[in-house]
């Protein structure tokens, strides 16, 4: 299911073929097999969980949002002052929260998995998604949900529940890929997946990915320390050359 097991195994069959012997081809023999079709491994996008610390973050991305995609992530259109209530309200011990930066560290995507409060339900969750405009089209929603499926699993979750617009075709698209059974009421649609127990497959793909994550997420910020601190010289000598002219 992880998106790493299906990069290992792509660039295995692609490489694989290297490792057969050319043999030469005489008259009469027949014709060689076409070259087989290459096969491009998925990119593995680091997903880092996200703390109390990183409120500041999470509200900078929710405010982003325009008001067509605060309607379809909250279910109506958030003002600026609820989406600051619902940041302040989020309970990081309860619940998990998973985002995916770009390189200049900015919170492109996120995904909030809600575990049910009700102790009758505590198996369940609800997972909620919202991705910046100029961060589409790359399946970060759908790596977002795979994520948030191994570890509501490691959690012993094993129903997981997506509340949303029936016009938010992106979310309801992700989650009738992952198998998820979509009901429609009207305006809105509630897609529920069961979930198998989890297993050791589950738990080690949760540590490497928050492994990758850590190292990516170091990378990056040792990177825009470093441009930043270059920007700041720069302006300094910028400053200095102007001063003296």
């Amino acid at each position: 299911m992880t998106a790493t097991k299906d990069w290992l195994k792509a660039s295995w069959d692609a490489g694989i073929d290297l490792l057969h012997p050319v043999s030469d081809r005489v008259d009469g023999d027949a014709p060689p097999p076409p070259p087989p079709v290459s096969v491009r491994a998925p990119v593995v996008v680091p997903i880092r969980s996200l703390g109390p610390a990183y409120r500041e973050r999470i509200a900078a991305h929710l405010l982003a949002l325009d008001d067509s995609d605060r309607y379809l992530r909250f279910g109506y259109k958030a003002s600026d002052e609820q989406i600051s209530r619902y940041v302040a309200q989020l309970d990081f011990e309860r619940d998990e929260i998973f985002g995916i930066y770009n390189r200049r560290l900015e919170l492109i995507a996120m995904a909030h998995v809600a575990f049910a409060t009700d102790p009758e339900h505590h198996q369940c969750a609800e997972f909620g998604v919202s991705v910046l405009k100029q961060a589409r089209g790359r399946g970060y929603g759908g790596r977002l949900f795979e994520r948030a499926v191994i570890h509501a699993r490691n959690e012993g979750v094993d129903m997981m529940f997506i509340h949303a617009l029936s016009e938010n075709t992106a979310m309801l698209k992700i989650a009738r890929k992952a198998g998820a059974v979509v009901q429609r009421d009207g305006a809105e649609s509630e897609a529920f997946l069961q979930l198998p127990p989890a297993n050791l497959d589950t738990r080690m793909a949760a540590i490497i990915e928050h492994q990758f994550a850590e190292i990516d997420y170091r990378i990056k910020h040792q990177a825009k320390q470093f441009w930043d601190f270059l920007a700041r010289m720069q302006a300094l000598r910028t400053g200095a050359r102007s001063a003296r002219s």
